[in-house]
């Protein structure tokens, strides 16, 4: 059976428990990181060197990196689906997938990091300002894109989707200035349509406030 390990509170899990929803993949999911702990063992240590979260193990495939793992089993469980047949579609879930991690989630992570994260007296609000202008221009590129698609690459639901989306939640959530983002927020509302999103990615956050530890 597909073992998942991490926590439901960290978007990299989320991404991956958001996959494993859509795919409707029987799995064991294994509480680490965060409060839970449990990234220092030998055993976790000989799956991922980097000691991070997540990491799944499909009947002795052991996959770590929160994109490799959504792209693993897209491909291995999604054909048709998570995983488009069409070449096209596909490089466009690719090079999305590749921008978030490149662009979207440095700057929107840093910007939660900083605001959400530190003590309210130990914030330094001109790195906040500068993750609120860098996020909001970045969410408008992806805005003037979804303008031709309902969804990342064309018009259903595939593995680009997951990485941008996983993103929103905490944005819409945060109490801070937002660009007008029309396109965004109907792709956002048709993301709340799903039971999986809704289940793994809309998930509290309360208890990461003012927390900076993995």
């Amino acid at each position: 059976m597909l073992k998942v390990w991490g926590r439901r509170n960290s978007i990299n899990v989320q991404k991956v428990m958001w996959a494993v929803g859509e795919l409707g993949l029987a799995h064991e999911h294994i509480d680490a990181g965060g409060s839970f702990g449990g990234l220092d063992t030998d055993e976790f240590g000989t799956m991922n060197p980097n000691r991070r979260v997540p990491v799944i193990d499909d009947d002795g495939i052991v996959v770590w990196e929160s994109h490799a793992i959504v792209r693993y089993l897209a491909a291995k469980y999604g054909a048709g689906a998570l995983w488009p047949e069409d070449a096209g579609a596909r490089a466009r879930s690719d090079l999305w997938t590749d921008w978030v991690l490149a662009d979207l989630q440095p700057a929107f992570i840093g910007l939660f990091w900083n605001l959400y994260r530190t003590p309210e007296e130990q914030r330094n609000w001109n790195l906040i300002r500068q993750g609120i202008a860098r996020s909001a221009i970045l969410f408008q590129l992806l805005d003037r894109h979804l303008s031709e698609h309902a969804f990342i690459a064309g018009d259903v639901l595939t593995m680009g989707d997951i990485p941008a989306g996983t993103q929103l939640y905490r944005y819409f959530e945060l109490e801070i200035d937002r660009p007008s983002l029309p396109n965004v927020e109907a792709w956002y509302a048709r993301l709340q349509e799903r039971e999986p999103y809704r289940t793994h990615v809309m998930v509290s956050f309360e208890d990461l406030k003012g927390r900076r530890t993995f």
